[in-house]
């Protein structure tokens, strides 16, 4: 557990060597930078909270293996781009991407004629 300790610069992308962590706690600290798509190996992870930093870019689609992640928050960041929705991600609250600036999943399909009336 690093959260609260100041750390400041990028995550580096060894941590997703880390291959039986289970719990990555890096909240509320001055990280910026990316979410290493090396995190996507980290099969045994089951927490991730990266919220409360400056991390930039979007959520990497390498994180949507993670089958055993039951908690991921990457709240008051500055991320860009779509939520996933594969894998764990569509069970994740949505408090857990507030204050960034992500959007939810693309629209397919047709709009029926009398959406919105």
């Amino acid at each position: 557990e690093l959260y609260g300790n100041d750390l400041r610069g990028k995550i580096p992308k060894e941590l997703g060597n880390l291959k039986a962590l289970i719990s990555m706690d890096l909240y509320d600290n001055k990280l910026e930078g990316k979410i290493p798509k090396s995190f996507g190996k980290l099969k045994s992870l089951k927490f991730l909270r990266l919220n409360n930093n400056k991390l930039t870019g979007c959520i990497p689609r390498e994180l949507t293996r993670l089958k055993n992640l039951k908690i991921f928050d990457v709240s008051n960041n500055e991320l860009c781009g779509t939520i996933p929705v594969d894998g764990n991600f569509g069970s994740f609250p949505i408090k857990s991407f507030e204050n960034n600036r992500l959007s939810g999943p693309e629209l397919k399909g047709l709009v029926p004629y009398d959406f919105g009336c």
